[in-house]
């Protein structure tokens, strides 16, 4: 494909981008923004604290039980029908939610809500997999996992707004019709990745549900999640009881730590496609996390103003890691089955992040939220163990990808011409037959298309 050709296909690769970002958003504003409706949700419904932290978790386990099949289906027939059909279901749960009368009809709605969304999880990250070189690749996720957090900030300040303009019913109406837009978009601009050019290096891996690797890095991925989620689905209620904030007051704070978790993943993100790897960085913003929620339970007597900074900075990179660790995932079974590969870690991610908010509640009702964030804490020092036989494993299968690419790669021809008035024949300048002209830091020619090895 000539430079001219290939264009505006480079830049179509942002617009798919945008497209996963929105996905994303519309299910995180469910997932990450039912927290800011917490203390309506007690009120309302008369429920006591377990009883809330199964109404965040009924989306959860939705997702859990279709993320594995979304993922293939979107590996079968493409990104687009999956996407379009999947948020357009949700849109239609979250209006039933809207008007649930009971604490178990809202449970069973969100349920069958999560249960259609799940379809944006893995059909999105395989979207921009297709779309975005190796070398790009844990950028363009990271912000593509930007679109979790910012679609749970954004609906952390809207709900409160909306709820005390009018009431629980528009505001539960008002996340249906954000994955309503985001099936719409999906259906008009989602497309296929362009075709991998003849004679690419392809990945040769296990099947994703027979990778012990990839059950390994999901487990480790789902104990670092339980912090995310306990983190996220309780700094409100925290903040609210125990330290005296206003509910809207507690949702800005917990606005600010979706923002923050957003740029720490492409910050992220940035970083790994540097250093070429993924798990490492995993491992150690897991570790970072960890520390400052055991500062944080170190300061539980101290002012707002001490700890809170130190909770939310922990919060912050307990987020940070996800684009990585699904950039993993996907880079173990290829892009064939990347879609499948990443509903299998995010099966297990789910799984966990739906116990979360239980444990956290349970945690908090019988010791307190100190204890809970200690909790928290050995936990993710757990997975950030686990997670350790997958950096060599990784370094090593990154050197075998180098060596099959350097086989693999031509000898870029050289044409020689004649200098003038010596007689002497000089090389020519030449130009490489890739599009992208930058060295590559391993020495290899690099293509615009590379991302199909």
């Amino acid at each position: 494909m000539t430079a001219a050709a290939l264009a505006p296909v480079l830049r179509y690769r942002w617009v798919i981008l945008a497209v996963g970002v929105g996905a994303q958003a519309a299910v995180a504003a469910v997932r990450q923004g039912l927290p800011a409706l917490g203390p309506t949700l007690r009120t309302q419904f008369g429920l006591t604290l377990p009883e809330v932290g199964v109404i965040f978790a009924s989306f959860s386990l939705g997702i859990v039980l279709t993320l594995i099949a979304w993922g293939a289906l979107a590996d079968r027939i493409g990104e687009r029908p999956v996407i379009a059909a999947g948020l357009a279901g949700a849109a239609v749960a979250l209006g039933v939610a809207s008007l649930a009368p009971t604490f178990a009809a809202l449970v069973a709605a969100l349920f069958v809500s999560g249960l259609f969304a799940a379809s944006a999880t893995g059909a999105s990250g395989r979207a921009v997999m297709g779309w975005f070189a190796r070398r790009e690749r844990g950028m363009a996720l990271g912000v593509r996992q930007m679109g979790v957090p910012l679609g749970g900030g954004l609906a952390a300040l809207a709900l409160p707004v909306l709820v005390a303009a009018w009431d629980l019913r528009v505001a539960l109406g008002a996340l249906g019709a954000a994955s309503l837009v985001a099936a719409l978009a999906a259906a008009r601009w989602m497309r296929e990745a362009p075709a991998p050019p003849a004679g690419h290096v392809r990945v040769v891996a296990p099947p994703p549900l027979r990778d012990r690797r990839l059950w390994r890095l999901a487990t480790g991925s789902g104990m670092l999640v339980i912090a995310q989620s306990g983190v996220l689905g309780f700094l409100v209620l925290y903040l609210h009881d125990e330290r005296g904030w206003s509910a809207a007051a507690a949702a800005a704070a917990l606005a600010a730590l979706q923002v923050g978790g957003a740029v720490a993943r492409v910050g992220a993100g940035r970083w790994s496609d540097r250093i070429g790897e993924r798990i490492a960085p995993v491992r150690r913003l897991g570790a970072a996390s960890a520390a400052l929620l055991a500062a944080a339970v170190l300061l539980s007597g101290a002012s707002t103003g001490v700890v809170l900074p130190v909770l939310v900075a922990g919060g912050i990179l307990a987020m940070s890691w996800n684009g990585l660790s699904f950039t993993a995932a996907a880079e173990m079974s290829g892009r064939e089955r990347a879609g499948t590969a990443m509903g299998v870690q995010n099966t297990v991610l789910s799984v966990f992040g739906a116990v979360a908010p239980i444990a956290v509640a349970s945690a908090v009702t019988v010791g307190s939220y100190p204890a809970a964030w200690a909790g928290l804490a050995l936990i993710q020092a757990a997975g950030v163990a686990v997670l350790a036989p997958l950096v060599g494993e990784e370094r090593t299968r990154r050197a075998a990808r180098v060596a099959r690419l350097r086989r693999a790669a031509p000898a870029a021809p050289v044409r020689r011409r004649e200098a003038p008035h010596a007689g002497v024949p000089l090389p020519a300048p030449t130009c490489q037959a890739f599009p992208d002209r930058r060295a590559a830091a391993d020495g290899l020619p690099r293509s615009r298309e590379d991302h199909r090895a």
